[in-house]
């Protein structure tokens, strides 16, 4: 793996269930990339080959949760990006841990 990101959407909602629910279509979008996803309790981390790619699909993020009725959204976001060479990838940082 060359890219990993982890983003945290947070969409402005009425209410807990409404939030959840906006959140839940982003990391629906997320899972449906085809890239390796890790769903957290705070953020979704994904990691592939391609940094556009992973680029283009936080921004994506942004545009599905508004789509699904979020009036603003904000988001945190961690990228690491190693072009030449591998990073530590999902497994390697939580394998020991969910064994």
């Amino acid at each position: 793996m060359k890219a990993s990101a982890a983003i945290q959407v947070l969409p402005t909602a009425e209410n807990t269930e409404e939030l959840v629910r906006v959140v839940d279509e982003v990391i629906a979008y997320l899972k449906g990339t085809g890239l390796n996803c890790y769903v957290g309790p705070f953020e979704t981390t994904i990691e592939g080959e391609d940094y556009d790619q992973i680029m283009d699909i936080i921004k994506e993020c942004q545009h599905i949760a508004v789509r699904a009725g979020a009036p603003s959204v904000s988001a945190y976001i961690k990228v690491v990006w190693q072009p030449e060479g591998e990073i530590l990838t999902i497994e390697k940082k939580t394998q020991k841990h969910h064994v």
